[in-house]
């Protein structure tokens, strides 16, 4: 489909991008916007296309990469490489631009939204920025004067015109509920003890090496407690250094008395479950992450990934740890004795948990997609005409 958009959404590359721009695409969609006018640009790299395909948007990818960090020779190669990619897509984006001349244009951030920002901020398109981590990235700071809204996830994040909406999350994340029926329900579907409180670990699609080291080690020293369950998600990098004892110290779910009930499993899709089944979840604090356990109430320890563009993982955690949802451990930190000092200390006091899941539920907010999509049809009708001169 050719002609005019109501918006080009820019971003991706990543889950933490594609997430909140498909869900507030599909908000736009319910507020009465044609699919065929809302138009994706993505990133050729990553799982953009694999994402988008089959969903009724139109999308163009545009090559890029990022910039590493670095001053090694190897580096400086690769950063040549990568400056004349994004040439290349602004180019690109200035020809998506001229095609679509959409009403506005929506950022996700990352790497795949420059080319289309600089192409909404040079001919004059409403631009919203969509920023869900505590601190703005790169390309956010760069339009955040340019832009004529930016919808955060958290109070407080540092861009022009924020209007906090909250981080769009899955429906079926905000569906989680954690009442006791919920929770045991939630363990049968995982093959986990019913009665028994639950610790659960992950660390993302490919894991975390320190906390999976962590999770391991509490398992070898909770390994009596027949009183304690763990669910852990190593994730598929590090599945080869589990698989051999994925049984755990209890049994896949086994329930001995006397003896800790762990499973591991190398990803789980169904993390709705997880949420609905856990007294206490240990992950990063990824933006996605952290805004799930708030829209579902789960009380957490969160591990920052260190060196983390902007710190951005910690300012997350923060955020949570401020109203006294979650409790920050450093990554440096993170190992089985101070994993086991902090839930001992947790799950010894259901009362306590019970307050962390309500204050993690005070901050989220499960209309965030379609409150995103009503700053952005505001600003699409904030200048007249169908689309850029």
């Amino acid at each position: 489909m050719s002609g005019a958009r109501f918006a080009l959404v820019a971003g991706g590359g990543t889950a933490g991008h594609l997430q909140p721009a498909l869900a507030i695409a599909e908000a736009l969609v319910d507020a009465g916007h044609d699919r065929g006018t809302i138009e994706f640009v993505g990133s050729e790299r990553g799982q953009d296309r694999a994402t988008l395909e089959g969903r009724g948007f139109p999308f163009t990818l545009l090559p890029g990469r990022g910039i590493v960090r670095s001053l090694s020779l190897r580096d400086l190669l690769r950063n040549l490489g990568s400056l004349w990619e994004l040439g290349i897509a602004v180019v690109g984006g200035f020809r998506v631009m001229a095609r679509a001349r959409p009403r506005v244009v929506v950022s996700v951030g990352g790497y795949a939204s420059l080319a289309a920002s600089l192409a909404a901020v040079l001919r004059r398109v409403p631009l919203v920025l969509v920023n869900v981590d505590a601190v703005p990235g790169a390309t956010n700071r760069l339009f955040g004067r340019f832009a004529r809204a930016s919808a955060t996830g958290w109070e407080g994040t540092p861009l022009p015109r924020a209007v906090v909406t909250g981080t769009p999350v899955r429906p079926e994340i905000a569906a989680v509920r954690r009442g006791p029926e919920d929770r045991r329900s939630a363990r049968r579907l995982l093959g986990l003890p019913e009665d028994r409180p639950t610790v659960a670990v992950f660390g993302g699609s490919l894991g975390a090496r320190s906390i999976n080291d962590a999770a391991a080690a509490l398992a070898e020293r909770w390994s009596g407690r027949g009183d304690r369950s763990i669910y852990h998600i190593v994730g598929r990098r590090d599945w080869e250094r589990y698989e051999g004892r994925a049984a755990g110290a209890g049994g896949r779910g086994g329930s001995a008395n006397g003896v800790l009930s762990v499973t591991r499993v190398p990803y789980e899709e169904r993390m709705a479950a997880v949420y609905s089944a856990a007294d206490v979840v240990v992950c990063r604090s990824g933006a996605m992450t952290v805004a799930e356990l708030a829209v579902a109430g789960v009380p957490s320890i969160l591990v920052p990934l260190p060196g983390a563009p902007g710190d951005h993982q910690t300012a997350n955690a923060r955020v949570l740890e401020a109203a006294g949802a979650t409790v920050v451990l450093a990554d440096a930190d993170c190992h089985g004795d101070a994993l086991a000092e902090e839930l001992d200390l947790l799950l010894a006091d259901p009362c306590a948990l019970d307050a962390m899941g309500r204050a993690a539920a005070s901050l989220g907010r499960r209309d965030a997609a379609a409150a995103g999509a009503r700053v952005v049809e505001a600003c699409a009708r904030s200048v007249p005409g169908e689309g850029a001169a």
